[in-house]
Formats: C-alpha cells, structure tokens, sequence
C-alpha cells in the first residue's frame, strides 16, 4: 500500500469514528478493534521502510505523509490517534538512523530488520519511558538495567505514561545499565504479560481518563523485567537527535487534527447565530480563527523545515511549543463562545480543551522544551 490509499481508508475510519463521537470521548479504555481495524487499513506500514513494503524513505520525504495520516486520524478519536502516533514515532529510533558505525553496523541492521518485520507481521509499538521526577529527560533515568546471566539486560524502576497499554506488542524505555556514565534506550516485549508482578511487570496507577481520557497510560513497576538493548550502544544522543524533528512532528499532527476539527464543529454552530452573537463573543470567535490559521501555518513550518533545512530541529521544537500554547488558547475560546452547554457530556468541545492540552507535555515537555528554546534563542546565528 501506498501513503495515499492509506490514508484514504484511515479517513474513511475516521469519518465512520466521528460519526459515533459522543460515546467515544466518554471512554476510559481502549478498544482492540479499533487498533485492529487501523492495521488491517495498513497504519502499521507507517513504521516500515520502503524497501519492506512500508512508507518510510526517509525523515525528509516521509514525515508529512505519516503526519497527515495521524492529522486526519485524530479527527475520529483523539486517544486512538495519538496512542497510534507512539507507533512511528518508536519506530523513527532505527528507521531515522539506518546506519551505524562499523563496529555496531552488523548488530544494529539485523535489530533493525528485526523490529520492522514485527511492524509487518502486525505488532504495536508504544513507549513507557517517562519517569516521576525526571522531568521529561531521559538523562535523568533511575531504571538501572542489570545483567543477570551475562548475556540479556533486566530493567527494574518505575515508568509512567505507558500510552497504549494493552494494546502494544513492544515498548521503547529507558535505563541506566550498571557501569554506565549514560542511560541507553531498551526495548520490552509486553505480548501476553500479567500486569500483577508476576512476570516483572506490575500496575500500580491506571490511567484514570483525565486528559486525553482513553490512552490507557498506566505506571508500572518492573522487577528484573527481561529487556533488549539497542544494539547501537553508546548512541543514545546521536539517535535521540536523528529521530526527534519526526516525532515532534507527529505528535503536533494528532493536536492539528483535533484543533481543526474542534473549529469546524464550532463554525456549524457559531455562523448560524452570528448576529446574536455578543461583541465579546464575535472577538472571541475572530481570535480562535486567527489562532486556528497560525496553527496550521505553524504546521506547515514545521513539515517544510523537515523537508527543506539541513538541521530543522530547532524549527521543529518552535513549532510544536507555538501550537501547544495557541491550541489551548483556540479551544478555551471556542469554549467561551460556545458557552457553558461545553461542560456537559453530550459537547465534545471540553473533551477536545483537555486533548490538545496534551502537546506541551509530549516529549519533549514543558520544561525541556524551553531549555533548548532559550539555548537556541541566544545562541548566535
């Protein structure tokens, strides 16, 4: 399948979701259908290159296709769409770096045949990396990461925000192995796991609906929980760097769609009652438009320094911090015009406030975020 008759049907799954909005935002849980269905319309070739079949060429020429995908995706269902975007986005680790150096090139090409025939044969990848008191960075890991029998690594630490639990084959975290200066990147197999600690792996917060209210991103402890590591060692950085321009622009595409489709759903009922409208109201509504305009052309910044810019990191970090802030902004206005029916269950405008609020704390978060935006802000051009 190519990137156009995949988002074609992703659309028309979408559409179909969109249809059935009301009862969807008031879930608290994933539904496995609605992954199985996204992999059945080829969603999973997102996180596959070419040259297997996927979509993936490169980071340049292939950020915007996957983003458009998500884009239109999250206008069905909010928490599907983003719990689907970790998929690439984890993928994006070996599919933005194919080439390691010599002395790991042999390990680290068969590792990454190895993840991608899993995408192919119908495996979820998700991530649980976040961990309380790390503020976002994985520098600050306190997993440490054994090796028990000298061969394999066993993790044992507390991870949250584990987007997609339950649903996922596989999930990229983090850990600090012992010896180590520098945390590396793991992968886990969670296929079949019993989530009582019986197996390493223990629920100890379910996600409890606030937010984005059915991502299912529980916390767990793991207890010597078997863990594979990157076979490019040492690389942590180098990777994290290659990889981050896709993924801060995949997950903005999830809040875009959400945005864009919030102000549609506004405009029906905002423009038939435009003379009623207060003053107040009308230069409410004139601002979430003009926000909702940035937005997208924040968006397309974004995609086009990716295609275009040696280095795009740095636009991409701006862009996705601009549309985080305005895209709060665009539906606390929204909300405010609309008026206090938003606060029932049956308007899907409260729920869309809580989901966008969501970007600023993707990675990288708040904090993170404006370190690197300061940095660049007085570094000399």
């Amino acid at each position: 399948m190519d990137a156009v008759r995949i988002q074609q049907q992703v659309a028309a799954i979408a559409t179909e979701w969109a249809a059935d909005r009301n009862k969807r935002q008031r879930r608290r849980e994933l539904v496995a259908e609605d992954f199985d269905r996204l992999r059945e319309a080829g969603f999973l070739l997102t996180g596959v290159p070419v040259e297997l079949g996927g979509l993936w060429e490169s980071t340049a020429e292939s950020t915007r296709a996957i983003c458009e995908v998500l884009r239109v995706l999250a206008g069905g269902d909010s928490s599907v769409a983003l719990v689907s975007a970790m998929h690439p986005a984890v993928l994006s680790f070996w599919l933005a770096s194919p080439e390691a150096p010599a002395a790991f090139a042999e390990p680290w090409r068969a590792q990454r045949s190895q993840v991608f025939e899993s995408a192919r044969e119908g495996a979820w990848w998700g991530t649980i990396t976040s961990e309380p008191g790390s503020g976002g960075d994985v520098a600050n890991t306190r997993t440490v990461a054994r090796r028990p029998d000298g061969v394999g690594y066993s993790l044992t630490g507390q991870k949250h925000f584990g987007s997609g639990s339950g649903i996922t084959s596989y999930m990229l975290t983090s850990g600090l192995a012992e010896g180590d200066a520098e945390p590396e990147w793991f992968f886990l197999d969670v296929r079949d796991v019993p989530w009582d600690g019986s197996k390493g792996m223990k629920l100890i917060a379910p996600w409890d609906g606030h937010g984005m209210t059915a991502t299912q991103s529980h916390a767990f402890q793991f207890e010597d929980f078997p863990a594979s590591r990157f076979a490019w060692s040492g690389a942590w950085r180098a990777i994290t760097e290659a990889n981050g321009t896709f993924i801060g622009c995949a997950f903005t595409a999830v809040i875009v769609g959400i945005v864009q489709t919030a102000l549609e759903a506004a405009r029906r009922q905002v423009q038939p009652r435009a003379d009623s409208l207060r003053e107040y109201e009308r230069l409410e509504w004139a601002r979430a438009d003009l926000e909702g305009w940035l937005i997208n052309q924040a968006y397309e910044g974004m995609l086009r320094a990716v295609e275009h810019e040696p280095r795009p990191g740095s636009s991409v970090l701006r862009g996705k911090i601009a549309i985080a802030e305005l895209a709060e902004s665009v539906l606390s206005r929204i909300c405010k015009v609309i008026g206090g029916g938003v606060y029932a269950r049956q308007s899907p405008f409260g729920f869309w406030y809580e989901d966008v609020r969501a970007l600023g704390f993707l990675r990288p978060p708040w904090g993170l975020a404006f370190d690197r935006l300061i940095t660049d802000a007085l570094t000399p051009a």
